[in-house]
């Protein structure tokens, strides 16, 4: 958060408070005036307390955030917002019941159904503020990670489209990106396709996470079909030495998975050292094209030469 961001936190802030003042001020010398009932002063103070505090709560989070993100890290500096914007709404609600003089007690006392009402009417906030509790604690993931977010709720997918129709594979539905902020509702992604996804913290707590890191070795398969003119040993032969050069491949493991009337399916299994598949794949496929058409090529000059 660049330094003028900063400045007009502050400005907020102050502008806030002050302004806090004046509507004080002006209700209290509106009620000794009886301009208004002076039972009503109470509820306007309270009210105007509420807000503002709300507001410097969010505003203090967001400075903290910024704050001490040079010095203790994004992610600790997002843990220690969050906190200090949940205490801050706690004392917004505690300042107002004691400003209107209802005890929490009381105020829970005769609130119990009120209380039922609202719960069952906003449980879906609730869920995802206590979610987002759940998540600042247990640190499934922080931010800066890049992670896979799969809910349990959907199984694996089989692909049904070509060339992946005849494949046994199987596809994790879900969202991959790096974790950009942590809130009292929700979890920011900025995802792989660069476009910042908003989820609710209740759908986080139950969904499959896969970190991601720089040190995470995948296994990446790719599939070429060749034709039979060609001799699968040959080609693995051919293609093996070629793709080990590929920079992060630790394994290469190449088979024949499937067959046609005409052609069969190489099935190349590589270990790597890789956050993501596609450069590693990528690699792969320009190889093994590259060297299937050399072979095809110096197979049509023999055929040529025998004849």
């Amino acid at each position: 958060m660049s330094r003028f961001n900063e400045r007009q936190l502050i400005g907020l802030i102050v502008t806030v408070i002050i302004s806090a003042i004046v509507i004080g001020l002006a209700i209290f010398t509106l009620a000794n005036l009886k301009v208004i009932p002076a039972n009503y002063t109470l509820y306007f103070y309270a009210t105007t307390w509420f807000v503002g505090a709300v507001l410097v709560a969010y505003l203090v989070s967001e400075i903290v955030k910024s704050r001490l993100g040079n010095f203790i890290g994004a992610s600790n500096a997002t843990s220690v917002a969050f906190i200090t914007r949940l205490l801050g709404y706690i004392i917004a609600f505690i300042g107002f019941f004691l400003l209107v003089h209802i005890s929490i007690g009381a105020a829970l006392a005769a609130g119990g159904f009120a209380g039922l009402v609202l719960g069952l009417a906003s449980q879906t906030v609730l869920s995802n503020i206590f979610g987002g509790i759940m998540l600042l604690f247990s640190r499934p993931y922080k931010v800066g990670d890049r992670i896979t977010i799969s809910t349990w709720q959907y199984g694996l997918i089989a692909p049904t489209y070509p060339p992946k129709f005849f494949s046994n594979d199987f596809l994790i539905p879900g969202y991959t990106g790096v974790v950009t902020d942590i809130s009292l509702l929700y979890t920011t992604i900025y995802t792989d396709d660069k476009v910042p996804v908003k989820i609710p913290n209740n759908i986080m707590v139950q969904a499959a996470i896969f970190i991601h890191n720089s040190e995470e070795l995948r296994k990446i398969r790719s599939k070429y079909e060749v034709s039979k003119d060609l001799d699968p040993a040959t080609v693995i032969k051919e293609l093996k030495p070629k793709i080990e050069k590929i920079e992060g491949v630790l394994e290469v493991d190449i088979k024949v998975l499937e067959t046609t009337f005409t052609t069969y399916i190489l099935g190349i299994d590589t270990l790597a050292k890789s956050i993501f598949e596609e450069p590693i794949r990528d690699q792969v496929l320009r190889i093994t094209m590259k060297t299937i058409k050399e072979l095809q090529i110096g197979n049509g000059q023999k055929q040529l030469a025998k004849s």
